[in-house]
């Protein structure tokens, strides 16, 4: 919205038409299918460019033209495609996503020294004003805007003529995420509406409804029973959630299709419109434009070399120079390049020696320590895992990314091999939860927290579990709860174990993690582990030493087999006249016979000093051919 307001029609248009020529081509499209697992592209739209409005008016000409080539390229290629209205008219979100962050005013920065900054304020004061007007104090909407909502309808109408005889269309998603704030019954209605529209004209489209962030069986469950084609979108990421272990990432993974089931029992089929690979919230602008939530990142992130543009180097303020330091306006939060770097998500480290899975250690993984690679495959495999076999598909955000970010880019994560090519079903990937499902994993206590923070979270699980008077362990201990209060060091930290691992098993299926306000830690239950599984130390000095200690063994050991190798040499020149000989016939021992020292150091070096060379004809001929004869 405020790209096309304050660019103007002329300007902005030129921009977007640099990047509709480069983002998707024929052969990304040719890529995707010959990667042999994908089917089907989900293809996010704004509604300004079926019914224009706003600044949108001129800036945007000329985007149908390329929906109809990526459409063509599509069918072409045998993929099928589901179009997405990612973007509302008052914004369904307050998100940039939506095409207008609503929720914003300029601020100014005041520092001890003057400063030309120019910050401004989102997050703490996002709204949304697709359906009405959101009271941000009572968390409600005063009233409802029925123009907002025909006009998205009128979109669907429109679109649904328009493609409705395309064969490469799938169906249509009516609006994209719709916050958790949406009157729930105004939602509904809206989805009823669309679904009657899209039914009319294409019978045979697949209706995708998002779940407005509320994947709840009391919600959805019977909503539109026995309509036909109808799918209920939820989007799952691990992007936002507490640094934790790689053995959580991949519980929380696995159980989600408990949750599926859940839902396609209670209303039918559902899919996973949108996922990445992500673990962090480090890639940049994730949270938008040199902004990010309040808390966010919430750890240190990595930085690498910005890329050079997708879009070439006429787009204004490309590429990124490395000579300035970050550039504002500045939001709440921080995710911007500085001196040409960018940041993007951290490395995930080899297991430490001592089995600390949750030790936090520096985002860039030293030269044969990063686990990376190992982490994201298993992630992958886990993910398609719940998504595929138990619900009925899934989108991967994004197909590709302007950073080298393969965590949020499905073309640079089958590059790198953490994404499988070809047959999705295939026993690495259908097998990928086995410990998960099968209680493989126990949930212990964190031994370097607090004990008044343990504590807290024996009372979190205990709470959710009744609070039974009795705490029963599957080693057969018990503990009285009351007593727990009480305890320090190891008698808390049994009972602790005890607690939290009663409370993962019987809520992970709902979607419960090994966290417990960060005191829990997921491991894996008699875990064997190989030198390969170890990072041996986590302070980059301490890495430096034992590089140097390795360095230091090698030259010792190749300095030792050059020094016996000399002595040996010696030896046996003093005392092996067969190989004094020999030696001394050579090239090198007549250049070492001629040094006084080195002909006392062996002892001798004529070949006379040990008898002389005859020749016998027998059977040798007349060809001076010779046999040598030494006497000894």
């Amino acid at each position: 919205y405020s790209f096309c307001d304050v660019l103007g029609p002329e300007e902005g248009n030129k921009q977007l038409r640099r990047h509709w020529e480069t983002w998707v081509t024929e052969e990304i499209i040719k890529e995707l299918k010959d990667s042999g697992a994908v089917n089907s592209l989900r293809l996010p739209v704004g509604d300004w460019m079926y019914k224009p409005y706003g600044p949108y008016i001129g800036c945007t000409d000329g985007a149908l033209d390329y929906v109809d080539k990526v459409l063509d390229w599509a069918y072409e290629y045998g993929l099928n495609v589901l179009f997405d209205i990612h973007a509302m008219r008052g914004s369904q979100n307050g998100f940039d996503n939506s095409g207008d962050a609503q929720g914003f005013k300029w601020t100014s920065k005041i520092t001890e020294q003057v400063s030309t900054d120019v910050t401004f304020e989102h997050w703490p004061i996002r709204s949304a004003g697709w359906v009405g007007t959101f009271d941000r104090v009572t968390a409600t909407y005063t009233d409802i805007d029925h123009d907002n909502i025909q006009h998205s309808l009128d979109v669907i109408e429109i679109m649904v003529e328009k493609y409705k005889d395309h064969p490469a269309v799938l169906g249509l998603q009516p609006v994209n995420e719709p916050w958790e704030w949406t009157p729930i019954d105004v939602l509904k209605k809206f989805y009823w509406d669309g679904y009657l529209i899209v039914k009319k004209q294409a019978p045979y489209w697949r209706y995708v409804m998002h779940d407005s962030f509320r994947f709840h069986t009391d919600v959805w469950g019977g909503f539109m029973d026995g309509c036909p084609d109808r799918v209920l979108d939820t989007h799952i990421y691990t992007a936002w959630m507490d640094p934790t272990s790689r053995e959580n990432f991949y519980d929380k993974a696995c159980a989600t299709k408990s949750k599926i089931t859940r839902m396609e029992e209670a209303f039918g089929p559902v899919i996973v419109g949108e996922w990445s690979l992500a673990t962090d919230n480090c890639a940049m602008w994730l949270n938008g434009f040199n902004d990010n939530l309040a808390g966010f990142p919430k750890l240190p992130c990595k930085y690498t070399k910005c890329t050079d543009p997708y879009m070439g180097t006429d787009q204004p303020g490309t590429p990124v120079n490395p000579g300035k330091p970050a550039q504002g306006p500045f939001g709440t939060g921080v995710s911007t390049p500085v001196f040409g770097e960018c940041p993007v998500d951290r490395d995930w480290h080899k297991i430490g020696a001592d089995h600390d899975h949750d030790k936090i250690l520096s985002p860039d993984a030293p030269h044969g320590h990063d686990a990376s690679d190992e982490v994201m495959r298993n992630l992958a495999k886990k993910k398609i895992n719940a998504f595929s076999g138990f619900g009925h598909g899934w989108y991967f955000w994004n197909f590709r990314t302007d950073l080298h970010e393969p965590r949020w880019s499905y073309m640079l994560a089958l590059e790198k091999g953490w994404i499988p090519k070809g047959n999705l079903k295939a026993d690495e990937i259908t097998h990928a939860c086995h410990k998960e499902d099968f209680g493989l994993y126990s949930c212990i206590v964190r031994r370097d927290r607090f004990d008044r923070d343990i504590i807290d979270g024996v009372k979190y699980a205990l709470q959710l579990d009744d609070n039974e008077s009795e705490l029963k362990c599957a080693n057969g201990a018990t503990f009285d709860s009351s007593s727990i209060m009480n305890m320090t060091g190891d008698d808390l930290y049994l009972a602790a174990d005890c607690a939290f691992n009663n409370f993962w098993k019987k809520h992970r299926v709902e979607g419960a993690t090994c966290d417990l306000g960060g005191t829990a830690v997921l491991i894996e239950v008699n875990k064997t582990y190989t030198d390969d599984d170890y990072e041996d130390d986590y302070v980059e000095k301490e890495k430096i030493a034992e590089e140097l200690k390795t360095v230091e063994l090698v030259t010792l050991l190749l300095g030792g087999v050059l020094l016996g190798g000399i002595v040996g040499f010696i030896i046996a020149m003093r005392f092996n006249k067969g190989f004094n000989a020999t030696v001394s016939r050579t090239n090198l021992g007549k250049s070492m016979s001629k040094s006084q020292i080195l002909r006392r150091s062996f002892g001798g070096f004529h070949p006379s000093d040990y008898g002389s060379r005859q020749y016998s004809s027998g059977d040798s001929g007349d060809n001076g051919e010779y046999t040598e004869i030494i006497r000894t």
